[in-house]
């Protein structure tokens, strides 16, 4: 009996735009062997199976536009490799890793596929691919499968792997802003915008908060008496250095008092509304084992509220609700609070959830204590059980926030330092001024999680992350440095090099990866071949860079992708080289155009694509550039190059011995090629059609004709990385 199979042979994880999307995919190849006979309208229940499986794929709705239409699909008879690419986006989607694109080809080889789909995070991708595999062979040979229990699987990867909720909220604001982003490691600090336009986020931290800002946040004590200096209420206290201390500060400033850590965090080892001896130096030996300091301070009456500000302005507000269970005469306080608050479908221990698990912490135990009870007694049926007084700040009232209380907010932030701040306050109402109800801010927080108000238990979500953009990137900024990327056959690392060097010429830090090492200025710090996806993403990593050049193959761009999203001016010199792809099972010119025309698909609207006149289908791509065109060639008599001039366009030719670039009916003369060149080894051993394109490229940069035309004298053409100027030599060591 033939065996049937679906073999997966290899995958490419494309982490820039690609020859299929503009976003991060993986691209699988697989093998479904003899499955090739076998389309899904010929295997008996499969279509039961699968739809019973996972019941949301009527969601998907394939090439017939609707939904319903993959399973359409499904009954009227498709293959596996199709069911396997919208399997594998289903699993992502169900594990909350949005998936939508997918994308099923055949190769030249029959039973071979390649399958590409989104992926937000390459290992979650791949292990949902192969799950996915596992799901479709069980579909079709009738085997169980546990479904649940491979979502869950993919689920704990998100957790572990993804971003997490606060900081995406912020990252998918950048996108939303055409603000590009790269991750800078597995947690979440992530880099928004690029080179010396960037900015740092870690969660709702950024590059602009300070250390020292962040430390006296962390300081109670400390930060209580710089509010205070500055007219902001707070409550009065004292540090304490022991039980009998606590009593006395407790008796000096009248009880109820509340007892906490100088620098604890999410509630652990506050006391509130303390009254007696007993309980207050019970409550100060939990809180010295919580912090490095305890304080004692008036008991403000009211609920906890956290309010967020951004850039000096309140963003969102939550407030807190108390906890309490309600007796049966039969459960103990420990069932009471599984059943009737734990089992809230809002509570959870990672950051999705709004509200955390209830555990019977030292606090919960010394509130049950005051009322005559601990986790263990069975209340009377009836019997309202107070089981928490805070850790619940997650329901909106943002738009109850009294302008006053706003204020006061923002003033607590900036005396503290903080860009953004986390403002916790105590009052009846935050609709009314804090003064006139005896309201007081606790504590300033940075670094505050921002899940309260993308998810509140109870209220309308509020787009947080769009203030800490905006407070990032004012309206206008969008944190790209011009960004230029040269992909073809001929002349590529010629043309990237002096591009660069032009625009060093003209007196910005430059940074260059191509085939010949990585550049910095006319320092080289790495040798060998830097046209990489990761050699490309150092450069835009990179502080200093004002402005970046890459070199892209069309291997490069088929096994990695971009290393940018966008760029400012793409260049398309040729279509060769189809032969040399036969691993990628690129053969034909056609299949080449789909690659290389990827350099014009990622030209900004305000950018230019600049192509050559010669090679008719690098001209058909000019209709794919969603900005400028300029095209290139030898003679101005070009139809191409005539045709885009009459029409008002920008081109670079020869003409009478000299380079022109023209638009409309002028032009201007940019270098004398006949004229001696200044030094031996420049111009004289650039190839023209290499001079032409950097040209306009430069022009497309609006750099100067003195620039160009002393670029083009005075580059160094022996490509060994020593970058030679006024008759010099700079050789830079490697790092």
């Amino acid at each position: 009996m033939e065996k049937r199979e679906i073999e997966i042979l290899r995958v490419l994880h494309l982490r820039g735009p690609n020859l299929w999307n503009y976003r991060p995919v993986i691209e699988a190849w697989i093998d479904i062997g003899e499955l090739e006979d076998a389309p899904s309208n010929t295997i008996p229940g499969f279509h039961e199976r699968l739809s019973a499986w996972l019941p949301s794929l009527v969601e998907h709705r394939c090439s017939y536009g609707e939904r319903g239409g993959f399973l359409r699909r499904l009954r009227e008879g498709t293959w596996p490799a199709h069911i396997l690419e919208h399997v594998t986006l289903e699993l992502q989607n169900l594990a909350g890793l949005p998936a939508r694109f997918g994308k099923t080809r055949e190769t030249s080889t029959r039973g071979v596929y390649k399958i590409i789909v989104r992926a937000q995070h390459e290992k979650v991708t791949c292990e949902a691919l192969y799950a996915a595999r596992d799901l479709v062979m069980a579909a079709i040979e009738d085997r169980a499968f546990d479904v649940a229990s491979s979502v869950e699987h993919l689920r704990e990867g998100v957790d572990a792997y993804c971003l997490g909720p606060s900081t995406a909220c912020i990252v998918d604001t950048a996108d939303d802003r055409g603000i590009p982003a790269i991750r800078l490691s597995q947690g979440n600090l992530v880099q928004l915008g690029y080179g010396a336009k960037q900015h740092r986020i870690w969660t709702a931290e950024t590059d602009r908060t300070s250390a020292i800002a962040e430390s006296i946040s962390r300081d109670k004590d400390l930060t209580k008496r710089l509010l205070g200096s500055c007219g902001v209420p707070v409550p009065e206290g004292r540090l304490v250095g022991s039980a009998a201390d606590a009593w006395k500060a407790a008796e000096e400033i009248g009880i109820p008092v509340v007892v906490k850590p100088t620098d604890g965090n999410h509630g652990r080892g506050v006391f509130t509304n303390l009254t007696d001896r007993a309980e207050i130096e019970a409550a100060y030996e939990v809180a010295r084992e919580e912090g490095s300091g305890v304080i004692v301070e008036r008991f403000v009456l009211g609920l906890e509220h956290r309010l967020l500000v951004v850039g000096g302005r309140v963003a969102a507000a939550a407030k807190g609700e108390l906890a309490s269970v309600v007796a049966d005469g039969r459960s103990t306080i420990r069932e009471l609070v599984k059943t009737q608050l734990n089992s809230d479908p809002r509570r959870g221990d990672t950051e999705d959830f709004p509200l955390n698990p209830v555990r019977m912490n030292s606090t919960v135990r010394a509130d049950l204590a005051r009322q005559g009870f601990t986790p263990e007694a069975v209340p009377p049926a009836g019997k309202k059980v107070l089981i928490q007084r805070n850790g619940n700040v997650a329901f909106d009232v943002t738009d109850r926030v009294h302008p006053d209380v706003a204020e006061t907010a923002a003033l607590a932030a900036r005396v503290v330092g903080l860009d953004i701040a986390g403002i916790d306050l105590v009052a009846e109402d935050v609709g009314r001024p804090l003064e006139e109800q005896g309201g007081a801010i606790v504590e300033v927080n940075a670094g505050p999680s921002l899940i309260y108000h993308l998810k509140p238990a109870d209220g309308a979500p509020r787009p947080v992350g769009r203030p800490i953009v905006e407070h990032l990137f004012p309206e206008g900024s969008d944190g790209r440095i011009p960004i230029v990327g040269v992909a073809g056959a001929s002349h590529t690392t010629a043309i990237a090099r002096l591009v660069a060097w032009m625009l060093h010429l003209s007196g910005k830090n430059v940074g260059l990866a191509c085939e010949s090492g990585l550049y910095l200025n006319r320092r080289q710090v790495e040798r060998g071949n830097a046209a990489t996806w990761e050699a490309g993403q150092r450069l835009l990593m990179n502080r200093a860079v004002e402005v970046a050049v890459f070199e892209n193959g069309a291997r490069t761009i088929l096994s990695e992708g971009f290393a940018y999203d966008r760029c400012l001016v793409g260049v398309v010199t040729d279509l060769d080289g189809a032969g040399e792809l036969g691993d990628f099972d690129i053969r034909e010119p056609h299949q080449v155009f789909n690659v290389l025309r990827s350099q014009v698909d990622v030209v900004l609207p305000h950018g230019a694509a600049v192509l050559s006149a010669h090679d008719p289908q690098v001209v058909e791509m000019a209709t794919l550039c969603d900005g400028e065109v300029i095209f290139y060639g030898l003679d101005a008599t070009l139809p191409v190059i005539v045709d885009h001039l009459a029409k008002g366009g920008r081109a670079v030719f020869v003409r009478d011995g000299q380079v022109m670039l023209g638009r409309g009916a002028e032009s201007t003369p940019q270098i004398n090629l006949e004229a001696p060149p200044r030094r031996r080894n420049g111009r004289s051993k650039l190839p023209i059609e290499c001079v032409l394109a950097a040209v306009a490229a430069a022009a497309a940069l609006d750099l100067s004709p003195d620039a160009i035309s002393t670029g083009i004298e005075t580059f160094d053409t022996n490509g060994t990385g020593a970058l030679r100027a006024n008759g010099r030599t700079t050789r830079a060591a490697t790092r």
